[in-house]
């Protein structure tokens, strides 16, 4: 294949990858919807949710019950094959460069390669925390992020400029989007802790699927304890080699260095706090979300806000409109 084979493939497979995203996404609505209509949250899915069994009060609709089952199957087999074509449109983009590079060159790579390792780290996490109950909020922030990237963020295939042609790209990039799909997903349970403590449990509807607050909060706390390390070694190990082989200096202060930096901080508050101060619950939920708030941030407003970085190969550029991807795919 030539290089614009390889970059056609890229674009349509995105293409490809959103329209099945918001199958997914249907398919997890209309399970949503049918929890809504039921009468009484089965005994066994309280049981897997960590709360005390209980016998029905009202009998089961098995029906419903089924198309529950059922939709949430086909929403996650339709986000397995998301994945896929996702992973197709990341390899293509990487093949389309000459000569062929990881595709990190700029944010709408980054923006793919993110958003991608967000759905997998929830595809790779599903059965062991019991992920079902998030599969439309994950679908959701995926879908949403590859609209912004294929709308605002696109960019045409090109080299890498000097500063990324190195191996410590590579390294670098794949422990910061590591560690941020982790924080992703810790945010997203912190930010669904914060709902059921405020709104309660629930007996019919999405919320009743929802583990109980102390699970919640544990798979937060494990989701985080994750990713920091890796963050660290990103920001604290491969940043500053990478800066002292690419600027002659560990550290310049730009601006994405010390919102890394500040996002650390965070974070490491957080891990802290929860494991040795008992800072739990609540507090340690919005500590979350300041975090995640601080990494996306970085990740993208520091590109629009900033003039003085030194990653400013990373900013979005304007995108011809022969250019565009919805133009390459109808070609």
């Amino acid at each position: 294949m030539t290089d614009t084979s390889w970059g056609m493939l890229s674009n349509q497979a995105v293409g490809a990858a959103g329209v099945l995203y918001f199958l997914a996404l249907i398919a997890h609505l209309v399970e949503w919807s049918a929890l809504s209509a039921r009468k009484r949250v089965p005994a066994e899915a309280l049981v897997g949710a960590g709360a005390p069994a209980e016998q029905p009060a009202v009998p089961v609709d098995e029906d419903r019950e089924h198309r529950v089952a059922l939709f949430g199957r086909l929403g996650f087999l339709l986000t397995l094959i998301a994945l896929a074509a996702h992973f197709v449109a990341l390899l293509g983009r990487g093949m389309a460069a000459d000569p062929h590079r990881v595709p990190w060159g700029n944010m709408y790579e980054f923006t793919l390669s993110g958003t991608f390792v967000v759905a997998a780290a929830y595809v790779v996490l599903y059965r062991r925390f019991d992920l079902h109950w998030m599969a439309p909020l994950v679908v959701t922030f995926v879908l949403v992020c590859l609209m912004i990237a294929v709308l605002w963020l696109y960019e045409p295939v090109a080299q890498l400029t000097e500063a990324l042609n190195s191996y410590w790209l590579v390294i670098h990039v794949i422990s910061a989007i590591l560690a941020t799909g982790a924080f992703t997903l810790g945010g997203i349970t912190s930010a669904v802790y914060l709902v059921k403590a405020r709104v309660g449990p629930r007996e019919t509807g999405w919320m009743s699927r929802v583990p109980s607050l102390e699970v919640l909060d544990r798979v937060a706390y494990r989701i985080h304890a994750f990713g920091f390390p890796v963050w660290t070694f990103a920001v604290l190990i491969t940043g500053p080699i990478w800066a002292h082989q690419a600027w002659s200096s560990y550290w310049n202060w730009d601006p994405k260095e010390v919102w890394a930096f500040i996002t650390w901080v965070v974070y490491a508050g957080y891990l802290h706090a929860r494991a040795t101060a008992g800072w739990r619950g609540r507090n340690a939920a919005i500590l979350a979300l300041v975090g995640m708030a601080t990494l996306w941030f970085n990740f993208i407003g520091i590109n629009y806000f900033s003039t003085t970085s030194q990653h400013s190969y990373a900013a979005p550029a304007p995108v011809p409109s022969t250019e565009h991807p919805a133009l390459a795919i109808q070609g």
